[in-house]
């Protein structure tokens, strides 16, 4: 069996990925851009790929191709579809980020909360001895006990989020489906939630219902000027209308771990927005604690085992 991973760099240098217990024979890459794909996967049993886009094209032309083993728990960068089609397997990894994901989170929250940045490069830059006294407050500064967390997305990480923001006394709010009238008494109307909180955190997937969910008309209902985060995907939040609000005031700041494209370019908006004390963004890095990728990597060989042993687990496609 061939397995040939795409992308090993994205796994970083201190993960061991252990060798699959049968015979195989394992071509590694550490980075693989989207010209090469198909002449790399061109004649693979397994592949293994973190966020290279696997398209149909390149899908058809893996004549052999049996398993396309994700290492995230995301497939949106595999073509789904192609891959049902040619009765090919896609395996992710599930709940490796129970931890990461939602600290990162509260980092982030803390953060800008409390502008913590803000803060220490004020002390930097000398403002404290400019002040000519024991403190200064030229940042607000915001408890997070008594505020509301708005929530959207339900899964074992924003759970996780939501256990933590109780236990720092906030009040949380799960946001029913955008545009659903109803999901019983557990969750709060997207509206409202939009409209309620304080701190709003994005845990959801992307695909056609989420893509771009909020925009310039879901700022404008954002009545109490949130904080809005987002470590899930680029995409959920269209991002010249998150810089408009940001800098007309519409909400209080935002931290994010992820954009559209990733590494962003010079003239992403995100970029010019990094200078501004009240906007964090980090590198797509939430879910990458040494401890969170030595797990992904673990599981990630447990799938192709599995696999191998006519056992296949997290399928998300079965073909």
């Amino acid at each position: 069996m061939k397995i040939v991973i795409l992308d090993r760099a994205t796994l970083g240098p201190s993960v061991v990925l252990r060798a699959p217990a049968f015979e195989h024979e394992l071509v590694s890459h550490d980075v693989t851009g989207p010209a090469q794909v198909r002449d790399r996967i061109i004649d693979a049993d397994v592949v293994i790929t973190n966020k290279v886009r696997l398209d149909a094209d390149a899908i058809r032309g893996a004549k052999n191709l049996k398993l396309v083993a994700v290492a995230a728990t995301g497939t949106d960068n595999v073509d789904l579809a192609e891959c049902a089609k040619r009765e090919i397997f896609v395996s992710n990894i599930r709940n490796y980020a129970i931890n990461t994901v939602p600290e990162h989170t509260f980092a982030l929250i803390f953060a800008l909360r409390r502008s913590i940045l803000a803060y220490a490069n004020s002390v930097s830059a000398g403002r404290w001895q400019e002040s000519g006294q024991f403190c200064y407050f030229d940042y607000p500064i915001r408890d997070l006990a008594g505020s509301t967390l708005g929530i959207i997305g339900d899964g074992v990480l924003g759970r996780a989020v939501a256990d933590i923001g109780r236990a720092l006394g906030m009040k949380v709010l799960f946001s029913a489906f955008k545009g659903s009238s109803g999901m019983g008494s557990l969750y709060t109307p997207f509206d409202d939630v939009l409209a309620e909180s304080d701190i709003i955190t994005l845990h959801c997937p992307l695909n056609k219902a989420t893509r771009n969910m909020i925009g310039a008309h879901e700022f404008a209902k954002m009545l109490r000027k949130p904080l809005i985060i987002n470590t899930a995907r680029g995409g959920l939040v269209e991002e010249q209308a998150l810089a408009n609000a940001l800098r007309a005031g519409a909400i209080a700041g935002a931290g994010f771990d992820v954009c559209t494209l990733e590494p962003p370019d010079a003239n992403h908006p995100f970029m010019e927005l990094s200078k501004l004390p009240n906007f964090l963004l980090t590198p797509h890095v939430a879910w990458a604690s040494e401890e969170a990728m030595q797990g992904l990597a673990d599981q990630l060989i447990d799938n192709i085992e599995s696999f191998a042993a006519s056992s296949p687990r997290n399928v998300v496609s079965a073909g």
